[in-house]
Parts: C-alpha cells; sequence; structure tokens
C-alpha cells in the first residue's frame, strides 16, 4: 500500500474546510478575495520566498466541550501531522476557557443547577461520525492510510466541523447559558465543534480593513496587536461582526431564534519573539495600560524596529542561510557573527506562528453579545489539561529556538565548517 503523507493529508482537509467554510458564511469569500489581491500587490513586501505559504495559510477556531473531546481531537489532527503547541490560560482575559493552540475547553462554571446539566448534555452527544471514529483507530494502529482511505478520513473528519443549526437543548437552557457566558453557550448547545473562524493571512492588514469597509464588511474599529511596524513583530488581527444565524431548538420554541458566534477573521503575522523580547513587548502592553500597544505611547521605540538590531539584543529569533561562499575570508569560517558581516551568512526572522490571547481576547469580546456571568478568575491547570490531552504540550519557545540552532548547523555545513563550540 502506498501511504498518504501527512501533509498531503493536511493540505487536502485544509482546501476542503475552506470550501465547506465559504459556502456555510459568504463573506469568508470575500475575506479571501480581499486578501489575494493585497498579497499580489504587497508581494514584494515578503521575505524569503514566502508568497507560497501566506495565500494558502489559514488558522481556525474550534470550541471542544470535554476531556474525551479534546484527546480524540489530538488524535485527529496527528492524523495531518499537526501537534499541540502552546498552552494558554485565557480566563486572564476574561474569557471561560483555557486553550491549547485552536482547542478550547469551558472553564468552571459555579452557577446552579448549570454546573450540574452541563457535564450531562456534553456527555450525551458526539461530535464525531462512527467511520471517523474507526479511522482514527486505524492510523493509531498503523500510522498509514492509503488514498482511498485518506480521502474518507477528510470527508468524514469534515462532518465534526460542520455548521448544524439545531441545538441539542431547549430555548430556556441556551437562554441560562448566554447570561452566563456567549461562548459557554456555543460551546455547550450544539451538536459540535462548528468552525468559529479560518482565518486567511494577509501582508499588509491596514489595507484589508480599509477593504473590507469598502465591501461593506462590519470590520472592527481598531487592529488589535502590536502597532504598523517596518518590522512587523507577533500576531496582528481584525475581523468582521459576527454573523447572526437561524437556530432551531429542541423544544420547538423560538423557531427564529439568532445564535452569534461564527466570524470573519484577517490576520497579519510578524517575526518571533524570544523570552527576552515577549518580556519587553509584554511590559510597554502593561505601561499603556490597553490591550494593545498604541502607535501613539512614547515608550514605542524601546523595541527596536530593525532586524539586525533585533538580532543583536537577542529580542527575535532567526534562521540563518549561506549566501555568498566563495567571499567568506580564510580564518573566520567558525564565527558565525564574523560571516555576517563579510557577507557570507543572511539571515531572515522566523515568523510567529502561535496564538497571542490578549488580542484573541479583544477579537471575541468584539463579536459576542450581551453581558456575561461567567467568572473570569478560574484557574485553569496545564498538568490536567495535558492530561486530558493525553501529550504534554510543545513550548513554542523551544521550537522556535530549534528551529534557529538547526539552521545555524545547516549553514556550517553548507560552508563546510563546523559550528565553533
Amino acid at each position: 500500500m502506498m501511504a498518504v503523507s501527512a501533509d498531503d493529508i493536511r493540505a487536502s482537509f485544509a482546501s476542503a474546510l475552506s470550501e465547506m467554510y465559504r459556502q456555510e458564511v459568504p463573506q469568508y469569500g470575500t475575506l479571501l478575495e480581499i486578501v489575494s489581491e493585497i498579497n499580489t500587490h504587497s508581494a514584494d513586501q515578503l521575505r524569503d520566498g514566502a508568497e507560497h505559504r501566506v495565500e494558502v495559510e489559514r488558522h481556525g477556531a474550534i470550541r471542544l466541550g470535554t476531556p474525551a473531546e479534546l484527546r480524540t481531537m489530538r488524535q485527529l489532527f496527528q492524523i495531518m501531522g499537526m501537534d499541540p503547541v502552546g498552552y494558554y490560560d485565557l480566563s486572564i482575559a476574561g474569557l471561560p476557557v483555557h486553550a491549547c493552540a485552536r482547542h478550547m475547553l469551558p472553564a468552571a462554571v459555579k452557577e446552579e443547577p448549570l454546573a450540574e446539566s452541563i457535564p450531562q448534555i456534553l456527555c450525551a452527544r458526539q461530535i464525531f461520525t462512527p467511520r471517523c471514529l474507526e479511522l482514527i483507530e486505524q492510523w493509531q494502529q498503523s500510522h498509514a492510510f492509503s488514498l482511498l482511505e485518506a480521502t474518507e478520513f477528510i470527508t468524514e473528519a469534515l462532518e465534526t466541523f460542520r455548521w448544524h443549526r439545531a441545538t441539542t437543548v431547549d430555548w430556556g437552557t441556551y437562554q441560562a447559558m448566554q447570561v452566563v457566558h456567549p461562548l459557554i453557550a456555543d460551546i455547550v448547545c450544539f451538536r459540535g465543534p462548528h468552525i468559529n473562524h479560518l482565518t486567511p493571512r494577509v501582508v499588509d492588514i491596514e489595507a484589508a480593513q480599509v477593504e473590507m469597509l469598502k465591501r461593506g464588511l462590519q470590520a472592527k474599529d481598531h487592529i488589535e496587536g502590536p502597532p504598523r511596524r517596518q518590522c512587523p513583530i507577533l500576531l496582528r488581527q481584525t475581523s468582521f461582526l459576527a454573523l447572526e444565524e437561524r437556530v432551531a431548538f429542541s423544544d420547538g420554541a423560538e423557531a427564529d431564534g439568532k445564535h452569534r458566534a461564527r466570524f470573519g477573521e484577517i490576520e497579519q503575522r510578524g517575526m518571533a519573539l524570544t523570552p527576552k523580547g515577549r518580556l519587553l513587548y509584554d511590559s510597554l502592553i502593561q505601561k499603556s495600560g490597553q490591550r494593545a500597544w498604541p502607535s501613539s505611547a512614547p515608550d514605542i521605540h524601546q523595541f527596536p524596529d530593525d532586524y539586525a538590531k533585533i538580532r543583536e539584543e537577542g529580542l527575535g529569533y532567526f534562521t540563518y542561510h549561506a549566501t555568498n561562499p566563495s567571499s567568506m575570508r580564510a580564518g573566520r569560517c567558525g564565527d558565525l557573527e564574523s560571516l555576517i558581516q563579510d557577507g557570507v551568512v543572511s539571515f531572515e526572522p522566523i515568523p510567529y506562528e502561535d496564538f497571542l490571547p490578549i488580542s484573541a481576547a479583544g477579537i471575541f469580546k468584539s463579536n459576542l453579545n450581551g453581558e456575561s456571568t461567567a467568572s473570569a478568575d478560574s484557574r485553569a491547570d496545564k498538568d490536567s489539561f495535558e492530561t486530558h490531552l493525553g501529550v504534554p504540550v510543545h513550548d513554542p519557545f523551544d521550537l522556535y529556538q530549534r528551529m534557529q540552532e538547526a539552521s545555524i548547523t545547516e549553514t556550517f555545513e553548507t560552508l563546510g565548517s563546523s559550528i565553533p563550540s
């Protein structure tokens, strides 16, 4: 049997998911048009031949309700070569969830009788099709899929993320959970974790913001994340307001009820910061007293806006490449800094691939209607989260560091030299 690679399965799934979401949320198609036009006209801003990544990359959000759902979803993504990275307690941003990449679980709900009914409601549903579960179990045994099996797996997996307008609860229960928090209602009251948003990546998010408004989309009044810079860092996001979608309650009440949870989002990814760089960024955010770092802040220049300076101060991660081996000076082949000065080695920023909780909270809050009574100080627990997940969560800083070190090793191998000890 010729096994299909995880990369091919992931690419096919991402394409199928994007097409399904475009059919469910027509405005998503508008977002893709906006992003494609801007990226085409801004290709000169891309570094290191990143054009192929920008056009196909999407991040998506799903909201899970039980440890069993979390573990099985992790196994589903494992088939596509995806591992859990980063742990985030979003309760610190006023959201009653804790998260790993794009997996979310509701934090503690203390209100009675909902505290008792929520586990019962969630445990009564099955968000995966029977055949999807069979295929996941089969892959766990063989770690391989034929082309036919991979195609079937993608079809079955899509059903988990599809929108179903029928709720699993009556109108009264739904309303009670909305009062606690709209996110709780979205997680608990439906048959499965419909895709919450699917986010294309754009080179120029300011241009995207303007174009969204031109096309009649109700865009946020500001962009979440760092200010506009010559050297973008971390993650910048904007969105349009969530759709009001018709839902049908299990008791037939409020047949024309509306649910508001799914929204459109666009992101611009900058460079990944080291722990030192992230500490500086977070301290500037704290000084500003806002979720975002305003471009008018007097201390904005404390974070360098020059890649060379960022690298010299150890604030960001970079990959290194041998660009002109013939100009290497004798006796200096083991010194990375000298090779950079001589033009033998170049460096490129590593893109930030992770979550930015404070910015995400701003997006979520702008798309949730009404007030909530959920506590924002629940104590999420990474150890128990990993227990439910079934595997440890990767540290993103460690992954970036390994990428940087691997590029240095490859560079010296290309130059026929060894890394100085």
